[in-house]
């Protein structure tokens, strides 16, 4: 019995890595899908994708952005919207793993049930709730930038400076007792709510929920540094997912404090090369 319990615990863990290795091969094959030429315009360092970029440019392309005007139409929203969807997936869902293992973990203690599988796919899907309202609300942000002109429709910013700001904001965001108090609750969820666990599993639901609403607290800032890079940046996807997944399975606030200066750093740098930040300093 306590092995049957085991192995559904195991699908389920299988099954959200499932659902994130769909989410990375949707994405994956939607940038591969655009020629080398437009594909290195989806944002910074995305040339190093079109196979071209010498060496020496390499940070170059890492690190600034670049823009393509294409048309926006109902079909292309509705393509964005699923790629947010796809995006939060991929990139959340392995950050939810260690949550996911403790509260399996912690449920292996009782009776092996069918229910203890139902209340993990339960707490899961609170917790995906959480980042699909988000793959929303971040979609709806990116249709009204484009509208006022501060985005492309390719969905990378028109402006250094807008980049800038971007970065600067999730950077300070990084050094915010919010961050520390989120951060905290992720890398220990069983302690805090453990005790609260209940037989239903509309209650793992609400769990699931609450959980998914710390890991938005963590990494919301961290998810907005998709619209300076540019939204489709699969690259700077895969940088920031596993710097999310680092966060959460290490100690101390040194990791997110060093990625909160690196973004400082670099949104500042970006700021003072816009136009408004040449004029600012009187070299435009």
């Amino acid at each position: 019995m306590h092995h049957t319990g085991a192995s559904r615990h195991g699908a389920v863990l299988i099954a959200v890595a499932g659902v994130a290795a769909l989410g990375w091969i949707y994405l994956t094959m939607t940038v591969l899908a655009v020629p080398d030429g437009p594909r290195g315009a989806l944002g910074p360092g995305m040339n190093l994708l079109a196979f071209g970029a010498p060496v020496p440019a390499f940070m170059e392309a890492l690190c600034v952005p670049v823009t393509l005007a294409t048309g926006l139409d109902p079909q292309a929203l509705a393509v964005t919207l699923a790629m947010w969807i796809a995006m939060v997936f991929a990139m959340m869902l392995p950050s939810a793993a260690p949550m996911i293992q403790a509260y399996s973990s912690a449920l292996r203690d009782l009776e092996p049930s069918k229910r203890k599988a139902q209340r993990l796919v339960a707490l899961s899907a609170g917790y995906v709730s959480v980042w699909t309202g988000f793959a929303v609300v971040a979609c709806a942000a990116q249709i009204a930038l484009v509208f006022v002109g501060t985005l492309s429709p390719a969905m990378t910013p028109l402006a250094p400076a807008l980049a800038g700001m971007t970065l600067l904001a999730a950077g300070l965001y990084q050094f915010t007792p919010a961050k520390q108090a989120c951060l905290g609750r992720c890398r220990a969820p069983v302690s805090q709510a453990a005790v609260r666990w209940q037989i239903r599993a509309r209650s793992a639901y609400r769990v699931g929920l609450e959980e998914g609403l710390y890991c938005l607290g963590c990494c919301w800032a961290l998810m907005v540094v998709m619209f300076a890079v540019g939204i489709m940046n699969v690259v700077w996807m895969a940088v920031l997912a596993i710097l999310m997944v680092a966060e959460k399975v290490t100690s101390g606030m040194v990791l997110p404090r060093a990625v909160g200066t690196g973004l400082v750093v670099w949104g500042a740098l970006l700021v003072l090369i816009s136009q408004p930040g040449r004029l600012l300093l009187g070299i435009g």
